[in-house]
């Protein structure tokens, strides 16, 4: 699981979180953006503190014929949480 919470933190270092409202006219997608931050400095220490208070959930997918590996869930609102510096754009 050690590595598994390394590759998180590898790939999640620095990213953009975007809200939006899903609107379906005509079969066709239409969004509206609600909400843009800049989320830096992914923090190891934050990971585990959501994790010791529930927020993140351990999720072993290992089925028969194919593990798919340990996953991590969470709420898609916590995830600021887990960074140093969030900057809102919008």
């Amino acid at each position: 699981m050690k590595c598994d919470v390394y590759k998180a933190g590898t790939k999640l270092l620095n990213t953009f979180y975007v809200q939006a409202e899903v609107e379906i006219r005509r079969k066709k997608e239409f969004y509206h953006y609600i909400k843009v931050m800049m989320l830096q400095k992914f923090s190891f220490e934050r990971f585990l503190k959501a994790l010791e208070e529930g927020k993140i959930l351990v999720d072993f997918d290992a089925r028969t014929g194919h593990n798919h590996g340990t996953k991590f869930r969470m709420r898609q609102d916590y995830l600021p949480m887990l960074y140093e510096k969030v900057t809102v754009i919008f």
